[in-house]
């Protein structure tokens, strides 16, 4: 869906986290160069900055100063960038292509690359506790609340270890989606949730639609990223393309069938969309943002 105000939205957020990450990794450390340049390599070399987009938009729509959410979007986004890291090892997914570069592991070595994503997990958390000036200290505690739920059992960790298991077996609809709603879905809507923490006080009504809007694009999003596996170009995607069929995981085309996957996809686009219904205008680009994120083709 073309909507040239919201490119220049979704612009201008990617250039204000690209200046709030290169502040966060700006430090030198001459006795652990190596592992500060795998950092910056992995975090620095692109992305379609989606988490961080997701903070500064909801923020935004409701009335958070821009300052205030650079640190929240610059710690999702370092969080994001351990975990593909983690992701790409040789014990996990295995891949060595990412964004169109050789993976950390391969551009380094397997135990820089576990390093790496251990210190950008450490930073994120420090960004967020310690940089977030504007916000008083019981928010921030709720935004590393927040955060953390996101990525440990309940979210990322959880996630990655249903896919695991999963390797080789017959896919179960309930299984893939509760992988997908932890792996992917769990970081996605944890970054609405951020910014609507820096916004003034809101209902817990709003609270309640923004979490269902995050939850429901964030299984979009991978549920489009599991037909552009498919579907796509590796020179396109950045990563190698039928990855999942190639390691026995299954995935929304392969359980589903490529257009009930495109259906579902949209689906849960339209759920996202109408959490959003009573929240008026100011939600338009978040409304804007769940059409890209079927839309998409990387």
């Amino acid at each position: 869906m073309e909507n040239p105000d919201f490119q220049q939205r979704v612009l201008a957020a990617q250039e204000r986290v690209e200046r709030a990450l290169q502040h966060s990794l700006s430090g030198a450390d001459s006795a652990a160069a190596r592992l500060q340049e795998a950092m910056r390599y992995s975090v620095l070399g692109g992305g379609k900055r989606l988490r961080p987009l997701l903070v500064y938009i909801t923020g935004e729509a409701l009335g958070a100063y821009p300052a205030d959410l650079d640190a929240p979007a610059a710690a999702v986004e370092l969080i994001h960038a351990y975990s593909l890291i983690h992701d790409d090892l040789p014990a996990m997914d295995d891949d060595d292509l990412r964004r169109g570069r050789p993976t950390c592991h391969k551009a380094f070595d397997e135990g820089t690359a576990i390093l790496a994503g251990d210190a950008l997990q450490a930073l994120a958390f420090g960004v967020l506790a310690g940089h977030a000036n504007g916000l008083d200290d019981t928010t921030r505690v709720r935004m590393l609340t927040v955060l953390a739920d996101a990525i440990g059992l309940a979210g990322m960790a959880g996630g990655q270890a249903i896919d695991l298991e999963a390797v080789g077996r017959t896919g179960d609809p309930a299984h893939v989606e509760l992988m997908h709603r932890r792996k992917t879905g769990a970081l996605i809507r944890a970054s609405v949730e951020l910014g609507a923490l820096a916004a003034p006080a809101q209902s817990e009504a709003t609270h309640t639609a923004l979490r269902l809007y995050g939850s429901e694009i964030g299984l979009a999003f991978q549920i489009q990223d599991d037909i552009l596996d498919v579907t796509g170009d590796t020179a396109v995607l950045g990563k190698r393309a039928g990855a999942d069929a190639a390691r026995g995981k299954p995935n929304y085309p392969s359980v589903f069938g490529l257009e009930r996957a495109r259906e579902l996809a949209r689906a849960h686009r339209d759920r996202a969309l109408a959490a959003l219904a009573g929240l008026g205008a100011a939600a338009g680009p978040l409304r804007s943002l769940a059409y890209y994120v079927v839309d998409r083709v990387q």
